[in-house]
């Protein structure tokens, strides 16, 4: 697949920003050796679904300008690209051991007990490519942290500007996002998109896109379970660019929850997945920054580790819905270790420190 021109001017310059950078092993220097992205699935043919010609915020669909597999959040900052190029192994999906929260705007999903034990960080210790398990009859409490803007309202999906950080995981906790959730009224049919800095499903400390959903109110899994892979430069567990700000949006249409990054459509989640209870339209709208930490007082941050006084902090802005009403969120903090400034009503600063 042929590149874009801010892709080839983007590698042009990498030789000059990797010497500054210190990532030359990270992310090759030249263009002619940072290749197309391999093909990656294609939707089912024979579903017969397509995406709309149009992504949520209106602009045709581009190709994302796409860094190899394996390049770090900080080159492709650096090198002012989109995402790696995606990993056709399929190793990232299927993480369903990995703890995920909840919020309807209501309630909260608050902890749950899990026998995963957070990887030791790769910074301090061996390989984090996998996670070690608790004793069965040892499980440990995780405790979810959350920054939330939410909103009921009957759509058919949303989109929102999102800062992409790369927050410091501390090493008993278990991850820190932010994300876009779709629901029904009552909060039991999901459909989530976001970025994640996660060990347990990433193996490193860099944020990822990551896809999840809900069925009847029992979540899946990360990145799998039913989600079908569209485009061929980006799917779900791909790294992104840390220190930017990029488009996440969920939009339903033709039988499906498509799930749109910045220029493209990444893929789809089919109605046949909520085929008791169907799941057509929203009845919530939930944006928020989550921890998933070992105690009620973590170290880790949320956002990019600055506070909602700080111009520079994390946001979340241009909330918009799709064939849905004015965007008027509450937004509010279930933790009074992370603050959160609501600016607008369609924008919010969120996150912190943590802690310590």
């Amino acid at each position: 697949m042929l590149k874009s021109r801010r892709g080839l001017l983007a590698a042009g310059i990498i030789a000059a920003v990797v010497g500054s950078i210190g990532v030359a092993s990270t992310l090759n220097a030249g263009a002619e050796q940072i290749p197309a992205p391999a093909e990656a699935p294609a939707a089912d043919p024979a579903s017969g679904l397509t995406p709309p010609a149009t992504l949520p915020w209106g602009d045709a669909p581009e190709d994302l300008d796409t860094g190899r597999d394996g390049a770090s959040s900080r080159s492709l900052k650096a090198a002012g690209l989109d995402a790696a190029a995606p990993d056709t192994s399929g190793e990232e999906a299927g993480e369903a051991f990995a703890p995920k929260g909840a919020t309807n705007g209501r309630s909260f999903r608050r902890s749950e007990r899990t026998t995963v034990v957070p990887p030791v960080p790769p910074s301090t210790g061996p390989s984090a490519s996998a996670s070690a398990s608790a004793p069965a009859d040892d499980k440990p409490a995780v405790h979810f942290h959350y920054n939330v803007g939410a909103q009921a309202a009957v759509t058919e999906g949303a989109y929102a500007n999102m800062t992409i950080s790369r927050p410091v995981l501390d090493k008993e906790d278990y991850h820190s996002l932010a994300e876009i959730a779709v629901q029904n009224g009552d909060g039991t049919q999901v459909v989530e998109v976001g970025w994640n800095v996660d060990r347990v499903v990433n193996g490193d400390d860099d944020p990822h896109l990551f896809v999840f959903h809900w069925v009847d109110g029992k979540p899946t899994c990360y990145n799998g379970c039913g989600f079908v892979q569209y485009s061929a430069n980006i799917r779900p567990g791909d790294t992104l660019p840390q220190d930017t700000v990029k488009k996440f949006g969920i939009q339903y249409i033709s039988g499906a929850w498509w799930i749109a990054y910045d220029t493209e459509w990444v893929g789809y989640y089919p109605d046949k997945l909520w085929s008791t209870s169907g799941f057509t339209k929203s009845g919530n709208v939930q944006i928020f920054g989550e921890v998933a930490a070992a105690s009620l007082k973590p170290c880790t941050q949320m956002g990019n580790g600055r506070t909602p006084d700080d111009t520079t902090a994390a946001r979340v802005s241009s909330v918009t819905y799709l064939n849905g009403p004015t965007v008027d969120m509450a937004v509010r903090s279930t933790s009074d270790v992370y603050p959160v400034s609501k600016l607008s009503t369609r924008t919010f600063r969120y996150g912190g420190p943590g802690a310590c």
